[in-house]
């Protein structure tokens, strides 16, 4: 109560004071020992021998540490920097600058590395219980008033953040790093072997995860984060399971579709070269496979699938909301204050720090925004770059495989995008890093989310920008057989498959899910995991192995493979732009969640063995939501509406087909038509041109004798102008778009306030532990009243 009327009277300086005083160092022929901050003039001492070995003398008192065997993180320097005086002498003014806020080191020296080991006084965690702890809330924060409730999670956390941030400019852990004092940095793996049994082993690979001991190790960020995935992949199942049947009953249709049947029989039907050096005519029953293909997911369960997923969408994150709430009621964080821990940790790390109080700048903004928006014609003009790749790669391989030109061109022009994927990601990161450090946010909870948005807005344009190509423009603008578009006046766009576009969208989709599910959780795992093997080899080849329980143990965790602050960032962004894949297109590609669901559960096990048997341990971070992720969420579940309708207006043959069925086919012109409605609907749909209008006719050859070839589109035979029907059908395109954005954004509206974000049991708890905090201070003043 006395340090909270110091802190209410203004006086924090003196009780700095009071935590962290009568701290010393001791040195031996100049080997720095264990600095340890005195109770009065007792001490506990180690000797630190040259080659590792540490002598301990005797104990004499006690110190206030909460473990004697727990160091809250190791820093790590080159054994070389020992041979330079300046680079001891930073090392050391370091250290002392840490002793004075109250921390103790040790230090020790292998055949090549020297090691720091930093323990933080049980004064600093005083420090932070009083400053985030009211002395009249009897609630979670509360809890905390005995000295050994301090969790390791927030030692670590604090440590960290005192090490990493110094008052003094220029002076930071990050800028010895580059000045090459310090190596590296980070906390100890310790007391996982229950985490290895129950969560990293892939045999665990189906059962519940332990959410709660992964927060007790990782902190909250990590574990909201394998809670949230967790729960991710549990509503994958239903997607899966509706997407499956949607693509199986295809195949109950796969031989009585009525298109297919038509395309199967056309034999006397002559589709015009689609390559460039192709003079060959294609019989359109030679499409028959291919029509067949296209029917298991261009048909009309395509419509109620898109729909599905609109709901499904919505249902999934407003349940999440309530499953995060749950959770973070648990851990008694619901009305934890983000930028109250970040100022408590600032002013613990600096008595004299001056609030960073918010500001914007229109000019900064204005100049942001130029930049960004400059990134993402970049980002289209990669796309415009895979366009040209088709276009030329049509061209060189019509001469080599004439038949199956668009397949491979299809084929590999999902893998050059697959290439430009992972190489703009790397720029991608350093662009919106630059950007935000231009924008100087004022926490580093507001630069991860400035960070966030930008990054991912980048990455979505690196990742789709080829899909949307496909989708709603490949095809589109090529003109017609004899008078085609041409890029640079030599190359000829290339079109979209016989069978349609959904069939170039599907094979894309499919190739780029296949790629990023299957090889990037393999590099993922493979890379950090031979990595650690190979400096498992090196240490066993020099032999030598430490008599310090310590030095080994530090040895043991340097061993593994480093960590940074983008290690958690990055598999969050995996898993949104997987996200964006399995909604936003998911009409052109009904299996999308299936294979989100299969890699989704070797994804927990692979980042779960990463943390806790490859990786170094990360530095916890508290939090109590998912951040920004959310909004981001949010954000693609409006764009997969929007795609997805537009997907099936403009990509599928849905509206042409309904629009034949119920305006100009045998139905709507006799009620009393007893066949199928469909019938006659592919010579309806494909244009008619006359060959003696190509250039090149007579180097058709053989086929010369063909005098009428068709394709797709709706235009007249005369001038080859866009028909009257090509008109109608777009304004029933557009008139569907716009019905079904409106239905689904309904739906997803009404499903949102169907399901509340906070369940009532949440609500009431919170509301209980209100009106007990009322009672306790009514009782307490009715108390005080009477005496």
């Amino acid at each position: 109560m006395r340090e909270t009327e110091m802190l209410n009277r203004g006086n924090f300086s003196d009780l700095l004071s009071q935590h962290f005083t009568g701290s010393r160092s001791f040195y031996l022929n100049s080997r720095i020992l264990l600095a340890l901050p005195l109770l009065g003039d007792e001490s506990l001492q180690i000797f630190v021998g040259p080659e590792g070995d540490c002598l301990p003398l005797m104990e004499r008192g006690a110190c206030k540490l909460e473990d004697a065997h727990q160091w809250d993180c190791v820093l790590v320097a080159d054994l070389q920097t020992q041979k330079y005086e300046k680079q001891v002498q930073r090392q050391r003014q370091f250290l002392e600058k840490l002793e004075s806020k109250g921390f103790h080191y040790k230090i020790i020296k292998d055949q090549k590395k020297v090691f720091f080991g930093i323990r933080a006084d049980s004064r600093i965690f005083d420090l932070y219980r009083t400053l985030l702890m009211k002395p009249e809330d009897p609630g979670p924060r509360a809890k905390l008033s005995n000295i050994n409730s301090i969790p390791v999670t927030t030692r670590i956390r604090i440590v960290s953040f005192i090490v990493n941030n110094k008052a003094k400019p220029g002076d930071t852990f990050e800028d010895l790093v580059k000045d090459g004092v310090f190596e590296t940095m980070f906390p100890l793996h310790e007391g996982e072997k229950e985490l290895k049994r129950k969560w990293a082993r892939w045999r665990n690979m189906f059962r519940k995860q332990p959410i709660d001991d992964i927060r007790n190790y990782f902190g909250e960020k990590v574990a909201l984060y394998f809670a949230w995935l967790g729960w991710y992949t549990y509503m994958l199942v239903p997607a899966a399971v509706v997407g499956l049947i949607i693509f199986l009953s295809g195949f109950a249709l796969f031989n009585s579709s009525q298109i297919s049947k038509e395309i199967c029989a056309a034999d006397n039907i002559f589709m015009c070269p689609l390559g460039e050096n192709s003079h060959n005519y294609q019989r359109l029953s030679g499409m028959c496979a291919f029509a067949k293909l296209t029917h298991l997911f261009d048909n009309d369960g395509t419509v109620v699938f898109a729909i599905f997923m609109a709901l499904w969408a919505t249902v999934f994150l407003e349940i999440w909301k309530r499953q995060r709430a749950r959770v973070v009621l648990h851990w008694d964080l619901y009305g934890w204050d983000k930028e109250e821990e970040e100022m408590a940790l600032q002013l613990i790390n600096c008595p004299d720090y001056k609030l960073k109080t918010h500001h914007h700048s229109y000019l900064s903004s204005t100049i942001i925004l130029i930049l960004s928006l400059f990134m993402i014609c970049f980002m289209i003009g990669m796309a415009h770059v895979l366009v040209v790749y088709r276009v030329v790669a049509a061209a060189l391989f019509s001469s080599i495989m004439e038949h199956q030109v668009t397949t491979v061109v299809v084929v590999t022009g999902a893998v050059v995008h697959y290439v430009i994927i992972v190489i703009m990601t790397k720029v991608n990161k350093y662009v919106a890093l630059k950007l935000c450090s231009f924008e100087d946010p004022r926490t580093f909870s507001e630069r991860e989310s400035k960070f966030t948005v930008k990054f991912f807005i980048l990455q979505f344009f690196a990742h789709f920008s080829s899909l949307i190509y496909i989708a709603f423009i490949l095809g589109r603008i090529n003109g017609h057989p004899g008078k085609s578009t041409r890029l640079a006046g030599l190359w000829k766009l290339e079109e979209c498959h016989l069978s349609g576009c959904m069939t170039d969208l599907f094979i894309q989709m499919a190739i780029i899910m296949g790629l990023k599910q299957t090889l990037s959780n393999c590099i993922e795992y493979l890379r950090p995991w031979f990595a650690h093997k190979y400096r498992l080899m090196r240490a066993y080849k020099r032999g030598i192995k430490s008599k310090d329980p310590d030095l080994e143990e530090w040895q043991r965790n340097y061993r593994m493979n480093p960590v940074n602050t983008f290690s958690l960032f990055d598999e969050f962004m995996e898993m949104m732009i997987q996200y964006g894949f399995t909604t936003i297109f998911v009409a052109a590609f009904p299996l999308a969640p299936l294979l989100a669901l299969f890699s989704n559960l070797v994804e927990i096990r692979l980042d779960a063995i990463k943390m806790v048997r490859l990786q170094r341990r990360l530095i916890p971070r508290k939090a109590n939501d998912i951040g920004t992720w959310l909004q981001v969420l949010e954000t693609i579940g409006v764009l997969a509406v929007i795609a997805n309708g537009m997907v099936i207006a403009f990509t599928s043959e849905f509206i042409p087909r309904i629009v034949y069925k119920y305006h100009y086919g045998p139905c709507a012109q006799n009620r009393n038509f007893t066949a199928d409605c469909l019938e006659g609907y592919v010579n309806h749909s494909l244009s008619v041109f006359y060959t003696k209008h190509f250039q090149d006719h007579g180097k058709m050859g053989s086929q010369a004798n063909v005098t009428v070839c068709r394709y797709r589109d709706y235009r007249n035979d005369r001038d080859y102008n866009l028909s009257e029907q090509f008109w109608f059908i777009l304004a029933i395109r557009l008139a569907f778009v716009i019905l079904f954005e409106h239905v689904a954004l309904c739906i997803k509206l009404i499903a949102a306030w169907f399901v509340p974000d906070v369940p009532q049991s949440v609500k009431n708890k919170v509301l209980e532990e209100k009106y007990q905090i009322l009672r306790e201070k009514m009782c307490f003043s009715s108390r005080s009243t009477d005496v």
